[in-house]
């Protein structure tokens, strides 16, 4: 695997675990919610943007794309 793709799987590894740690979820069960709600097409899409935030801001966002895609949580 090359540098960037390993820094891109990293970042989504910590978003999902912080996502996961705000709500009270496992992993497991804060990426279903992201992958069903469409917050990891989100995080993969505006990668470049999001790497450059903090993490909290990157939960924020993906608290919103989620409710707008049906999340309930948030």
């Amino acid at each position: 695997m090359d540098e960037q793709l390993q820094n891109r799987v990293t970042y989504m590894i910590y978003c999902i675990n912080a996502f996961a740690d705000r709500y009270h979820l496992t992993a497991k069960q804060a990426f279903a919610y992201l992958m069903r709600f469409k917050g990891i097409a989100f995080l993969d899409e505006c990668y470049e943007a999001e790497h450059q935030l903090s993490l909290e801001d990157a939960v924020n966002d993906l608290s919103i794309i989620c409710k707008r895609n049906g999340g309930g949580l948030g």
